[in-house]
């Protein structure tokens, strides 16, 4: 049944690409063991950045007061947002005013999913592949523009609100309001089936739209989000159902400059996998330890992560994006013109206590990520071994008797077969020490094996691994994990084997600098690698210089410091907590605050970065 006080865009939703949820109950529309961000300050330990009084507000009532002011507005955001219950919830609060309201929706105007569809697919490499390339659509291309740029308020109507993804590009001198929501509760809703790609009306596999969002979706929202920013009067956090907290724009900008001056945290968030472990569940607070297991943590995959502010108790998370596209100077320094708004470092956790062995891998080269992938910079990394078990061990490089084309023999029968490998006859292992750093240029095979707790320091791209064998292990729905042999043996760098490796894929530590209570080591990395590893050992302070660079910084042993920088209230990070110094702040002080010596990792870009 039509009810006649329902918008005209609620009535016809069987035409939108919003994927409306079934039920408000969390588990219909967000799939997830991981509590979903209350908007009040919680109980847990997420990292926020306090911006003063009076700066974020909560609810669609304060939201919609302002609209009324406003009388017209635009309503954009990102792709997975559940722009119907935005509609739902203004217009509530409209009707209890009595106010009459003019929806139009940007969805209306897409073009058929089978033109967008045929648009997208170049994009989407194989059909079972895991990798597509990187899009050089934009979003317009999904829209018939003419119409939607022809739209006019209606004089009638008291308000007027042109809503949905790409609701910008109607080009209205008119404030726009956008709705921001973090990647890993897109993801939540991708796996419950509440959302779809842009330009679908039906959600497909996880595989396949992650696929998509990764490729198309998301590269081609960062540059519309990014061509907007300037328009934007207010932005909102969309990844609660019911609740919103919101900001207005130059509040939020003082406090994106403000962190660029600071230290900073980003919100992690963690997934579990087939070989994860149980060294998370047991040293992270805050987190769910009912999960069965986690494999990872998004410590800082700036991709991926957010930064929450807080204000009157009131939280709000935005992208990390919005920190780079506006002060990504500040943050990098001397390397900003290399790097531009994108943030070239990552670390995240990769878990094996009491777990399985990650698969023999490797990454792409640089060369082959561009041309086959579409991305700038390769996925170059290291193992820095936060803790381990007796006996636990990383696979690197190659035995010095390798033959090139016996070892694709074998993984090849292995694959078709279903037959176990001795991998160790082709692969070297080397036993793993609390502390100790691998490293693992492009091209170099390599894996963890169980019982490690890794630190993994690396170059930002994060999705392009190449598996060669996997041990038959299975996913955890049971199902085989992708194999991709032919991606790795155009990447293997053989000439890595024999006596080569642990001279030159294991750092070797030297301390080049000390005081009467603490040490400078230098554990350097990879000449491939643009990024170099440090190690700052105190008992008590140290002061550290940025000269003119980013730094990437965890306690590693410890039990919590604090950062000191001049006129800023100092901050508090425990152990295994990720921080950054950006390249402004110029200098800052480490104060241990526990009785044994505190151990921190820094991360840093080298001098001769291209």
């Amino acid at each position: 049944m039509t009810n006649k006080h329902m918008p005209e865009a609620l009535q016809n939703l069987k035409n939108s690409n919003i994927h409306t949820p079934v039920s408000t109950e969390e588990n219909k529309w967000r799939v997830s063991t991981q509590p979903l961000l209350g908007s009040r300050i919680p109980e847990n330990l997420n990292p926020f950045h306090t911006l003063g009084s009076s700066k974020i507000f909560s609810g669609y009532e304060s939201l919609t007061n302002w609209i009324i002011e406003q009388k017209t507005v635009i309503i954009d955001g990102y792709g997975g947002i559940f722009f119907d219950q935005i509609i739902r919830k203004v217009q509530e609060e409209l009707e209890l005013k009595g106010l009459s309201v003019k929806w139009q929706q940007s969805s209306n105007f897409l073009k058929p999913e089978a033109e967008i569809n045929k648009l997208v697919t170049p994009y989407l490499g194989a059909k079972d592949d895991v990798w597509g390339t990187r899009t050089q659509l934009e979003l317009k291309d999904f829209y018939n523009l003419e119409a939607l740029s022809s739209l006019q308020p209606d004089p009638e109507a008291v308000i007027n609100i042109v809503v949905g993804t790409g609701a910008a590009l109607v080009n209205w001198d008119v404030p726009v309001i956008y709705f921001d929501i973090p990647k890993n509760e897109i993801q939540y809703r991708m796996r419950a089936k509440s959302i779809t790609n842009i330009g679908q009306h039906a959600a497909e596999r996880s595989f396949s739209m992650y696929k998509r969002f990764y490729f198309v979706d998301w590269v081609i929202l960062d540059q519309h989000r990014a061509n907007i920013l300037n328009k934007v009067a207010i932005v909102a956090d969309g990844q609660r159902f019911n609740e919103v907290t919101w900001l207005f724009q130059p509040d939020l900008l003082a406090g994106l400059k403000q962190l660029s001056h600071s230290v900073f945290r980003v919100r992690p968030w963690f997934e579990k996998g087939s070989w994860g472990g149980q060294w998370i569940k047991k040293h992270i607070k805050g987190i769910n330890t009912d999960e069965v297991n986690y494999a990872w943590s998004f410590e800082l995959i700036t991709p991926e992560n957010g930064l929450l502010f807080e204000s009157d108790g009131n939280l709000l998370e935005v992208s990390f994006d919005f920190l780079m596209l506006t002060e990504y100077q500040a943050i990098l320094g001397k390397h900003a013109e290399t790097f531009g708004p994108y943030f070239p470092i990552r670390f995240d956790f990769l878990d094996t206590f009491d777990g399985g062995n990650l698969s023999i891998q490797c990454h792409p080269s640089k060369k082959y990520i561009q041309e086959m992938f579409g991305e700038t910079i390769t996925q170059d990394e290291t193992y820095y071994i936060m803790d381990c078990k007796p006996g636990a061990k990383v696979y690197l490089g190659f035995q010095e008797s390798i033959n090139p084309d016996e070892f694709r023999a074998v993984l090849e029968s292995s694959q078709e077969n279903k037959k176990e490998i001795d991998i160790e006859q082709y692969v070297q292992s080397f036993p793993s020490h609390k502390h100790d750093l691998f490293l693992i240029p492009n091209g170099t095979v390599h894996s963890s094996g169980v019982n490690n707790m890794v630190l993994e320091i690396s170059a930002t791209p994060y999705i392009f691994t190449f598996k060669m064998y996997d041990w038959l292990s299975l996913d955890l729905n049971g199902n085989p994990r992708p194999i991709n042999i032919g991606h790795a043996f155009n990447n293997l760098r053989f000439e890595r084997k024999g006596e080569v490796v642990p001279k030159e894929l294991i750092a070797h530590p030297s301390v080049i600098d000390s005081g009467s209570d603490w040490k400078l080591i230098h554990l350097p990395t990879h000449k491939e690698h643009f990024y170099d590893v440090q190690r700052i050992e105190f008992d008590t302070e140290v002061t550290i210089e940025t000269r003119e660079g980013v730094h990437v910084l965890m306690l590693v042993e410890g039990t919590s410091i604090s950062v000191e920088i001049e006129e800023l209230v100092p901050s508090r990070f425990n152990y295994a907590e990720t921080f950054i110094i950006p390249a402004a702040t110029k200098r800052y002080k480490l104060i241990n605050h526990g009785t044994a010596r505190a151990k921190v990792i820094k991360a840093f870009l080298k001098n001769n970065t291209n």
